[in-house]
């Protein structure tokens, strides 16, 4: 009994809203997938990733292709990378931050972030936009 009320009080609360919490694991998701597939901005590769694209931005990246990676603004592709803050911007929409890590060698690391607004549609939350910070 004492080692059940000590493990309930060892719990840490959780600060983030169920729409930060669920946005912020549908990125998640979205950036594991991308960084272990080919990140070049290919017809094939974007059929890959519509699932977690909004329609709207799965039409643009169709019609207008981007000479670089859209979601990292790079020709090649991190090696990690870390979901920050959220922003509740309304009921359906959220807006994170991802910080982007690179290693190019032993002596450097380069970090970069971008923005990323997801919006549920449905039952999931769909990535709409990328911006760059």
């Amino acid at each position: 009994m004492v080692v059940g009320l000590f493990a309930s009080a060892c719990k840490i609360p959780n600060l983030e809203s169920k729409q930060c919490g669920d946005a912020r694991e549908a990125v998640r998701k979205f950036y594991s997938f991308h960084y272990s597939n080919d990140i070049a901005p290919t017809t094939e590769n974007l059929e890959l990733r519509k699932r977690f694209l909004t329609p709207g931005l799965f039409q643009e990246l169709s019609e207008k292709p981007p000479a670089k990676d859209y979601f990292t603004n790079s020709d090649t592709a991190p090696k990690a990378f870390r979901v920050a803050a959220c922003k509740e911007v309304d009921e359906n929409t959220t807006d994170l931050g991802v910080h982007l890590f690179w290693k190019p060698n032993d002596a450097t690391s380069i970090q970069k972030e971008v923005g990323v607004e997801t919006v549920k549609q449905g039952d999931d939350w769909l990535i709409n936009k990328v911006t760059q910070k």
